[in-house]
């Protein structure tokens, strides 16, 4: 792997710890405005069993002197070179909200190149043939605000901090872009079985839209409807991360 390949890797991947012995890889990616600490947690308890690799997408935090990749297809394609070929141990994927857009055209891309993935995992977003007119990066400021503060992402205590506010204002819109503009193209179903996480009163993805899932994959289907809003998962770490174990490691053992 040349220095180039080497650079891009650690620009989009953070790996909070070292898990030389895991028995499997799971590619974490953020939702709309998020970064990669978002899943710091998550590698800490995952570890050693499981390698986590958290994407951090360009412009924001320490890429924030790099352009926005404004559409899900094009950070798709960045993410799904970055991962080909990587078979040394099995290989999932774990989306919230963007996130989970992004992880299925991720998988998608790697099956097409003859990369297995073991399970996508999903959260927090609706199938992607469910689609709704949603218009968040074309309001004013105070509108994609509103619009944060109705979700109750875990970073909502920043909201009352002005400069903060206006700093990440611009990764939102773009992310907001990125989702709303995002148009499904039929295709084969996924060879990965789904899991997919949603809360029960999640105002941008009903537990009806989330079941959809099960029309995008040939293997299994599992549904974990949990109680809460979009951001339900805050509150739930522990059923998920057993969902993970219990999939890449329990389960998971023939394949290594």
């Amino acid at each position: 792997m040349t220095g180039s390949a080497n650079s891009d890797e650690d620009s989009w991947f953070r790996r909070f710890h070292t898990s030389p012995e895991a028995k499997a890889r799971l590619v974490c990616l953020p939702h709309a405005g998020g970064s990669a600490p978002f899943y710091f947690p998550v590698s800490r308890a995952l570890t050693p069993d499981i390698e986590v690799l958290a994407v951090q997408y360009p412009g924001r935090q320490d890429r924030r002197h790099e352009p926005f990749l404004t559409t899900i297809d094009a950070l798709a394609d960045r993410i799904a070179e970055l991962l080909r070929g990587r078979d040394d141990r099995p290989l999932a994927l774990f989306g919230h909200s963007m996130g989970g857009m992004i992880a299925f055209e991720v998988t998608r891309r790697l099956e097409a190149a003859g990369t297995e993935v073991h399970t996508l995992f999903v959260s927090g977003r609706r199938a992607p043939s469910r689609h709704r007119n949603e218009n968040v990066h074309t309001r004013t400021d105070d509108g994609v605000i509103d619009e944060l503060r109705r979700l109750s992402g875990t970073e909502m205590d920043l909201l009352g901090d002005d400069d903060v506010v206006r700093m990440i204002l611009p990764v939102v819109r773009n992310d907001y872009r990125a989702v709303e503009t995002y148009r499904y193209q039929p295709g084969p179903p996924l060879a990965a079985p789904v899991v997919a996480f949603t809360g029960t009163a999640d105002p941008v993805a009903s537990v009806d839209e989330v079941r959809s899932w099960s029309e995008h994959t040939s293997a299994g289907f599992e549904l974990v409807p949990l109680a809460g809003g979009h951001f339900f998962l805050t509150r739930h770490q522990d059923v998920i991360l057993r969902h993970l174990t219990d999939r890449l490691v329990d389960k998971g053992r023939a394949h290594v």
